[in-house]
């Protein structure tokens, strides 16, 4: 029997290109979910007309919407075998999901990042701040716990019973980095996979912003900093 499939997608004002990423991603996928971060334009409409579940969640935070989505699916039976987070502008390639998956479903690993590796990312597509910071968090993580990660991205896949022991709480920028550590404390395993990478369709909430970088930072610095002393 084929695994039961949820994709998360966190959209701010993504009407632009959300319809877009709900018709990319493939059809072994069960329900898309949608959670509305408190969006001001249509998203939420055009996310309904292209066949997705729209949530809403009015508190602005990447991590609200997250766990707004966990929540929805918590309230479902049967449950998932595999969570799939993903982006709602476009700048990931939702069709590459099924080799997000594969390792799951194949090897039996927990936990699979699509990971944005230069060779595949479009000119432009990374900030200088993503770059850096993605370069600075994932030394840190190698430092302090011999991790082998090299990237944050958010388009990544993770079996649903090994999502819930995580106990995710971050409720802004810290989510992604914050799911990565619990993994590493809880000896998951884990693979990187290369995915493509394109330049977003709108304009970033937080790479497009020093306030939204620096913030971005702070929060992830703070979380491998937590860890690192943490027993």
């Amino acid at each position: 029997m084929p695994p039961i499939i949820k994709v998360i997608i966190p959209a701010f004002n993504e009407a632009g290109s959300i319809a877009k990423v709900i018709g990319d991603v493939p059809k072994q996928v069960s329900e898309i979910i949608v959670v509305s971060n408190n969006s001001t334009d249509e998203t939420e409409t055009v996310a309904k007309k292209a066949g997705a579940t729209v949530l809403s969640e009015e508190k602005r935070g990447y991590g609200y919407a997250c766990l707004k989505g966990m929540d929805h699916i918590a309230r479902q039976n049967p449950k998932p075998n595999i969570v799939v987070f993903l982006d709602g502008d476009y700048s990931d390639y939702p069709e590459e999901l099924s080799k997000i998956v594969a390792p799951i479903i194949e090897e039996n690993i927990d936990f699979v990042i699509g990971a944005r590796v230069k060779e595949l990312r479009e000119d432009g597509s990374m900030t200088f701040p993503q770059k850096f910071g993605n370069w600075l968090a994932t030394s840190l993580m190698r430092l302090f716990f011999n991790s082998k990660f090299t990237d944050l991205g958010p388009f990544r896949a993770i079996k649903y019973d090994k999502l819930l022991l995580l106990n995710m709480e971050d409720k802004t920028y810290g989510w992604t980095v914050e799911m990565q550590l619990k993994a590493l404390k809880r000896n998951y395993s884990y693979k990187e996979i290369p995915v493509k990478y394109r330049n977003r369709i709108g304009v970033s909430k937080v790479s497009g912003t020093v306030k939204g970088a620096i913030f971005a930072g702070v929060k992830i610095l703070s979380w491998i900093f937590k860890y690192s002393f943490k027993k």
